[in-house]
């Protein structure tokens, strides 16, 4: 046995590229009978060359030089699958053939599940079948080369996205998803394809449309929902959902586009508040104008009138003082329709929200011990500080906690407030109470001016807390259920 790293045959001169093939086979007789298949016509391309160990074709493979790699399974202390495994192990990407004895064929499929191209048992072959081995893995390995490029191309394009893409299966389960899904949703990939979809919807009957729709239609496109982060935040969004059908034609999976609305709706909103506090402050302005002028007059004479009545009847003091308080009242209710329009001029200041959440509690301590009311109280746990003006904020605090106080019922009343603050630079103020609940046609009008579901007042409280939040490039999200409470969520930005 002639025992040599390398052997060199060239089958024919080079009309044409030659396919590299290496032999790893420790045995010589085995390698002048693959060099005699090779030499056929039909092989006329395929430049052999033969190495007889383990390590020198380690070494040969992790320099790259040929294109297929025949390796016979029995290689001394070591097999063929072994090579293999640590070929592809060290990166190499080209195709390797294995060859087996007789007695070797329960190694095939194990080869095959390794990632080798082919097997071929000795004895067994002839020049055209290791010729057709041999190209054919050779253009096996050069498609898979073409696909795991597209498929990196394009797995660059689903990693890159700034749309947030994901991929489900027929189920409707999540199978992956792209980092701006993560970034969105607060989940990572992982997490998503093992948790329960439903934790993603505010509502549980658009998460069922969407699946009746997508299974009928096999597509959806820019379905408005609101989500739900791992965070708790709330965001609107709009989903598109599209089948991608197998082979005969029936939905395999489905791929789709979640696009963060949240932002847009809520310029949307901002402007219809402005548009209406616009509104609201012409009004005012023309009640005032028309009002102030005869209530000036009205006061004057009322003044006059008490210098000519007797100062010591009883009956003219009090129609006198009545008509004093209704008087002092209009021009109140008439400042108070311009102060909730106008644009607030603030005094902003770094400030810590937990303080001014303390001090506006202590305005309606009386309120919530007379009414026999609880309160409980969760304040972050560090300083949550902001740019705020602090005498506007206990303002608009003040109107919900009164608001919250009087949908609550005496005895049985539970104000809930805390405060947090954001992984997006946020911080936030929660109330929630337990109270009567607000219809889902009234919670859509709760921040119009002159809206109110009391008796009495003007509707002009909820406009002048969402007045000040807006000033603050703030927002408030309201939830609530008829006969289960109502939850305020007020965030503001750490700076603007």
């Amino acid at each position: 046995m002639i025992s040599q790293e390398k052997i060199t045959f060239d089958v024919a001169p080079a009309k044409q590229d030659k396919i590299r093939v290496l032999l790893v086979e420790d045995d010589e007789d085995d390698y002048v009978l693959t060099r005699t298949l090779v030499s056929s016509r039909e092989n006329a391309n395929i430049r052999l060359e033969w190495i007889d160990n383990y390590d020198s074709a380690l070494k040969a493979i992790q320099r790259n030089e040929f294109d297929v790699y025949l390796i016979d399974y029995r290689l001394g202390e070591n097999t063929g699958i072994d090579l293999i495994q640590e070929a592809f192990r060290l990166g190499s990407q080209a195709p390797m053939i294995l060859l087996t004895g007789q007695d070797d064929l329960s190694v095939d499929n194990s080869a095959l599940e390794l990632g080798a191209a082919d097997y071929l048992v000795k004895g067994r072959i002839d020049a055209q079948v290791l010729g057709r081995s041999i190209r054919y893995a050779l253009r096996q390995a050069e498609t898979l080369a073409e696909l795991a490029k597209n498929e990196n191309k394009y797995r660059a394009l689903f990693e890159r996205s700034m749309d947030a893409i994901f991929v489900m299966d027929s189920n409707l389960i999540f199978q992956d998803a792209n980092p701006s899904v993560e970034q969105l949703l607060g989940y990572t990939r992982d997490d998503l394809k093992y948790m329960n979809v439903a934790r993603l919807f505010t509502n549980i009957d658009a998460l069922r449309e969407i699946r009746f729709n997508v299974r009928e239609h096999n597509q959806l496109k820019d379905y408005e929902t609101t989500l739900i982060s791992k965070a708790g935040r709330k965001r609107t969004c709009l989903v598109s959902i599209w089948a991608v059908d197998d082979n005969q034609g029936q939905p395999n999976w489905y791929q789709g586009i979640i696009r963060d609305v949240t932002e847009q709706k809520r310029a949307q909103q901002d402007l219809i508040v402005a548009e209406k506090l616009s509104m609201t402050g012409k009004i005012a302005r023309s009640i005032a104008h028309e009002v102030r002028n005869p209530l000036t007059n009205l006061s004057l004479a009322l003044e006059q009138l008490k210098e000519e009545l007797p100062a010591d009847d009883d009956s003219t003091q009090v129609f006198t003082d009545i008509i004093q308080r209704n008087v002092e009242r209009i021009g109140q209710l008439i400042t108070e329709m311009l102060n909730s329009s106008k644009p607030r001029e603030l005094d902003r200041k770094p400030q810590n929200l937990t303080d001014i959440v303390r001090d506006t509690l202590h305005l309606v301590s009386d309120r919530l011990k007379l009414k026999s009311m609880q309160l409980q109280t969760n304040y972050c746990a560090g300083p949550c500080i902001a740019l705020l003006d602090s005498e506007q904020i206990k303002t608009a605090l003040l109107n919900i906690f009164i608001n919250a106080v009087e949908a609550m019922e005496p005895g049985k009343g539970i104000l809930t407030v805390s405060t947090s603050c954001s992984d997006d630079d946020r911080v936030i103020v929660e109330v929630k109470d337990n109270g009567s609940g607000i219809s889902e046609e009234n919670r859509k009008r709760l921040f119009d001016p002159f809206f109110t579901g009391k008796s009495s007042g003007m509707g002009l409280g909820l406009t002048t807390t969402q007045n000040i939040v807006n000033s603050h490039k703030g927002s408030i999200e309201v939830d609530s259920k008829e006969g289960f409470g109502t939850t305020f969520r007020i965030n503001f930005p750490l700076s603007v």
